[in-house]
């Protein structure tokens, strides 16, 4: 029989600094996707998937309540695009807890207010578009994506030095 393992059991996010806990209601890491090619030719009966690069990253997260200094992030320059840290503890079936850091780098692209109602809590969403995004979970360096410095490590391995080596950069 199996038994629920590493289960995500609370959250914490921090922009540019300032923490959020008991207001922080979600957060939607990145879907890590490959933008591929299908490619056929002459000898082959059907087409294999070329890898083309990362499609662009996205995260979102939801905060109760409505706060000022996170809302003013909205649009800032490049150059200046804030800071993310969340933090989620991972509890095993035995008791094991540890932690998983997400770190991100990017701009606000989007804020939505939730419904206002009388006698209700309020939520915003705000999306940013990654630049920056690093994922840890306990000692392991799991993701760590840097787009402007053409950097995909997967499991400690970079992905693109051969191909930043064969550009000079």
């Amino acid at each position: 029989m199996g038994v629920a393992d590493n289960v995500l059991k609370d959250l914490e996010l921090k922009v540019d600094g300032r923490g959020y806990a008991g207001n922080i209601e979600s957060f939607k890491p990145p879907k890590l996707s490959l933008k591929t090619n299908d490619h056929r030719a002459g000898g082959m009966d059907t087409s294999v998937a070329v890898e083309m690069g990362m499609e662009p990253l996205e995260a979102s997260f939801v905060l109760t309540g409505h706060f000022p200094e996170v809302l003013t992030l909205w649009g800032v320059a490049v150059g200046e695009k804030p800071q993310m840290t969340a933090r989620g503890s991972v509890e095993s079936w035995d008791g094991t807890v540890t932690p998983v850091v997400i770190n991100m780098r990017g701009l606000i692209s989007d804020i939505e207010d939730g419904d206002w109602k009388p006698g209700e809590s309020n939520t915003q969403t705000f999306t940013i578009k990654l630049d920056y995004y690093k994922r840890e979970q306990g000692d392991v360096v799991l993701h760590e994506i840097d787009v402007r410095n053409m950097v995909r490590k997967i499991n400690g391995v970079d992905q693109l030095e051969e191909r930043r080596k064969a550009l000079g950069l």
